[in-house]
């Protein structure tokens, strides 16, 4: 019975009403037992008695229309706070005026002095504020009575990281959850032990063992960030304390939305490897790159994959016209399709499933939909897979950049965006090699354009970063994998270091770089400091509840083919210029002729497709003098015939 109570009781539309309804009721007692007071207290003629009904009407239909307007009966009861009060408040005065404006002009025509008004008013506001505040004052210790007599386990013990308004937020947000109860607030102050918040605590730990002793005495269950900045900030104490003693680590959703209703305990999600690798917010003039996308229909080739499915979600915010999808995997741009539905459901756009090798496919998506704007992030990316097969990454990568660049200029499209890489840097494998190969092409049309040697208007952008985290090609999905099968985690090697950045971080710097790009740039992106790949590892392992050595083993397999131990944004002769956007930099780059680059682009293209591997990346070579293969079979090219 109690139960069916509670859950009654936690309806919130059952609640509005209920709400409104007890409200009113408080304000008719409170009028009556005002009016009666007045009539008493002042010994006020008997006329006074036929004004308490027009009094008693327009004083509850005010207070009807009042609640309503500011929303007094859609507060939950159960996470009221005193910052509500104003709202009950302000309601009051308006019916105080509506029933001060009758009562006045009922004496102006009739009787008596204006005493009897302000006496009524006076004791009608001290009864109802009383009443409105109390009664929900009341069923908040109701609902906890009842709340703690149903509980049948008790939630799980958890310390909130913060000493703000958004862990007050976090706090009132939970009350009343079946798995989590937060004890105490952590400050990385010491001062602030002397603090409470909500009754609660405010703790300080200044080392593991002192943090191990309240974790055992109070059953501590895990720690809650209440965002990412609050993450950050503890990264390297509160967290490691945690880890340590294999406690839980959660992270809350955004409570920046001024509202006070609950939060479900399973939108509190464990903290994961991205938000530790996390960098400062990434700023981006968002008015420019509206202005720069909206009304305008943009094409994204590999539009199903991690960096194209991702340009894709954020420009499908910018008001464009229409979205043309164009990839090769069905079932990635099928999944995609039916995202894009559900999230935009308003949203102009059309899934073209596509080669970019297949210039007949090309022309027909371009004579169909003329795009303005095109985003290149079709690409062949896996280092070993395209050390094995060189042909395929100049068929995909060089053949396929060529075709698309060179539609680009014949149907008069406004501006073209290639997705480009770190490892196109002095590579040392193929698929680097190919990728600075396509740059070179797009940069050579670029200029000849700007010479008059080709006519269009076509300005040709190239972006360069390195890995993004939870992409198809990313080592954090396998470390995952490897977790959850129990080990060992493979790390090549003991030094390697790579750069990483979110997808939608390098997304939003891909669509920043696309709207300050003159032509014919090349832009990198401030990776910020480079990871060591094992200390990924350890830091995955240690989120996982697991420890090194004892549940999980990290074996070194050694570099892979084509591989190096870090990655460069900037060739050895390139310098770079700053932009208006800290996070990106122009690149100058070594410039090439494109009367001179395209018979050695037909030549390697004909030799990737007659299948002669040795010549396809000695000519690689040859167009790109800096490509020097590392840990490959290719190696036996680098001096060969005088290429090096």
């Amino acid at each position: 019975m109690k139960k069916r109570l509670l859950e009654y009781f936690k309806s919130r539309y059952v609640n509005n009403w209920i709400v409104l309804l007890i409200d009113s009721c408080i304000s008719i007692v409170s009028i009556v037992i005002a009016y009666s007071l007045m009539l008493w207290v002042l010994d006020a003629p008997t006329q006074w008695v036929n004004v308490l009904f027009p009094v008693l009407g327009f004083g509850v239909m005010t207070w009807i229309l009042a609640s309503l307007f500011l929303k007094t009966h859609k507060h939950v009861i159960r996470y009221f706070t005193f910052g509500n009060i104003w709202r009950i408040f302000i309601g009051l005065i308006c019916q105080v005026i509506a029933m001060g404006t009758v009562m006045s002009s009922l004496f102006t025509w009739n009787f008596s002095s204006p005493v009897e008004v302000v006496t009524f008013l006076v004791f009608f506001f001290g009864f109802a504020g009383l009443g409105l505040v109390g009664v929900r004052l009341l069923m908040i210790f109701a609902y906890s009575m009842l709340g703690l007599n149903v509980r049948t386990v008790e939630p799980d013990h958890y310390l909130a990281f913060g000493t703000d308004a958004r862990c007050v937020s976090l706090d009132m947000r939970m009350k009343g959850s079946s798995r989590i109860k937060i004890i105490g607030f952590v400050s990385h102050v010491p001062s602030d032990r002397a603090l409470t918040i909500t009754g609660k605590s405010v703790l300080y730990f200044k080392n593991v063992h002192c943090f191990k002793e309240y974790v055992d005495t109070h059953a501590v269950k895990g720690i809650i960030f209440v965002d990412q900045d609050s993450l950050n900030k503890e990264a390297k104490h509160i967290l490691s304390f945690s880890q340590e003693l294999g406690l839980k680590t959660l992270i809350a959703p955004n409570l920046t939305d001024g509202k006070c209703s609950p939060i479900s305990s399973r939108s509190i999600r464990e903290v994961k490897i991205e938000d530790l690798l996390g960098r400062d917010e990434i700023e981006v003039d968002l008015n420019r790159i509206i202005a720069s996308f909206n009304n305008k229909t943009v094409l994204v080739t590999g539009a199903a994959g991690s960096i194209g499915s991702e340009l894709v979600r954020q420009l499908a915010t910018f008001g464009v016209k229409h979205l043309v999808l164009f990839d090769n995997g069905e079932t990635p741009m099928h999944n995609l399709r039916l995202e894009l539905e559900r999230l935009f459901p308003k949203l102009s756009f059309t899934p073209v499933v596509g080669d970019v090798r297949v210039a007949n496919k090309l022309t027909a998506v371009f004579e169909a939909f003329h795009p303005q704007v095109v985003f290149h992030a079709a690409a062949y990316k896996h280092v070993p897979l395209m050390e094995e097969n060189p042909c395929e990454s100049i068929d995909v990568n060089v053949k396929g950049t060529r075709l698309l660049a060179d539609m680009c200029v014949k149907y008069d499209v406004e501006s073209m965006v290639m997705i480009s890489t770190d490892k196109a840097v002095n590579p040392t494998n193929v698929m680097g090699a190919s990728k600075r190969l396509a740059e070179i092409y797009v940069q050579s049309l670029g200029m000849a354009i700007e010479k008059g040697e080709v006519k269009g208007r076509t300005k040709f952008v190239t972006t360069r970063f390195g890995n993004v985290l939870g992409s198809n090609g990313s080592v954090i999905p396998l470390f995952r994998q490897q977790i959850s099968r129990g080990g060992p985690i493979t790390v090549t090697d003991p030094e390697i270091t790579r750069f990483f950045m979110t997808i939608p971080e390098a997304c939003r710097l891909v669509l920043e770089a696309a709207t300050m790009s003159e032509g014919n740039d090349i832009f990198v992106f401030d990776m910020g400091r480079s990871v060591k790949i094992v200390d990924l590892a350890k830091r995955m392992i240690r989120l996982a509840g697991l420890e090194l050595g004892k549940d999980i083993n990290i074996e070194f397999v050694g570099l892979r083919p084509g591989e190096k131990l870090y990655e460069e944004v900037l060739a050895t002769k390139e310098a770079s210029l700053a932009t208006s956007n800290k996070k990106i930099q122009h690149a100058k780059v070594r410039t090439y002729d494109r009367k001179v680059i395209l018979p050695e682009y037909d030549q390697l293209q004909a030799l990737a497709a007659s299948m002669n591997v040795d010549e396809t990346v000695r000519m690689m070579k040859v167009v790109v003098p800096e490509f020097s293969s590392k840990n490959s079979v290719f190696e036996k090219l680098d001096h060969h015939d005088g290429v090096k």
